[in-house]
């Protein structure tokens, strides 16, 4: 008995917390519902069966990297040493992406958009070797920066909701080629040329005086292996290949945040 009655102001406190989120859920609904009509922007503008623009924005680049495990490397020497060594992408750094499109209307609610595109980024990859420990007993530590640039072509299927004044919700889905323009041999990994990603994202279409403004925020996925497993057989100075071996697998990743111009 004594528990429920302790658990009793614990209760009570709960159901205050979502009394108050449903009612502000609601004042929210009721607001958006109780919007007047007003004039619309360019009321004709999304009858027009094709148009063009172009598209600026920031993105977020990342790799998820499948370690290899104990690796048996042959040295320069001639003799065989095991290594392991784990690998990740330390942090995110910001990108930029820009480029054009060109938009099909093919019903009152569905559009098909071809936008291509250049995205310029960098990857911060740490390499753990964990064979090699300092005083301290942590593994030693090689971090290495590999810069980015791709040209893509992503082809998406664009569903909008009906137009309210001046905005317009959608959600997009589509399928992105890739080129990458940045691998080197120098790099301790190094990415496939070409890769194919699919993307799905939401946005809002906002009818300005002049022109339509579109914000989206999309996530890419890579489809398939990324990583170039051929690049060790290339790599000449031996000592490297403990981290040219270190993942078996590479799916890159992004997130970016992208404003169209129509």
């Amino acid at each position: 008995m004594s528990a429920i009655i302790s658990a009793i102001p614990r209760y009570i406190n709960t159901m205050k917390r979502t009394a108050i989120i449903i009612y502000l859920l609601a004042a929210a609904l009721a607001a958006a519902l109780a919007q007047d009509r007003t004039v619309e922007n360019r009321p004709y503008t999304d009858l027009r069966p094709f148009h063009f623009g172009v598209v600026v924005g920031t993105h977020l680049q990342d790799v998820e990297l499948v370690n290899a495990g104990p690796q048996m490397i042959t040295l320069d020497d001639g003799t065989q040493q095991e290594t392991l060594v784990s690998v990740d992408q330390s942090r995110w750094d910001p990108g930029i992406n820009v480029g054009v499109l060109g938009e099909f209307r093919l019903s009152t609610h569905f559009q098909f958009r071809v936008a291509p595109m250049m995205y310029f980024g960098s990857r911060h990859i740490v390499y753990r070797d964990l064979k090699t420990l300092d005083t301290d007993g942590n593994p030693d530590e090689t971090r290495k920066e590999m810069k980015s640039a791709y040209i893509a072509c992503s082809a998406d299927i664009i569903f909008s909701a009906p137009r309210f004044n001046n905005h317009r919700p959608y959600l997009m889905a589509g399928l992105v080629p890739m080129y990458n323009l940045s691998s080197k041999n120098s790099d301790y990994l190094r990415l496939k040329r070409q890769t194919l990603s699919v993307e799905i994202g939401v946005g809002c279409d906002f009818y300005l005086p002049f022109f339509k403004l579109r914000p989206e925020l999309k996530f890419v996925y890579g489809l398939g292996n990324s990583l170039d497993t051929k690049h060790p057989a290339e790599i000449r100075d031996k000592n490297l290949l403990k981290f040219a071996q270190s993942a078996s697998e590479a799916h890159a990743k992004m997130i970016a945040l992208s404003f169209y111009f129509e």
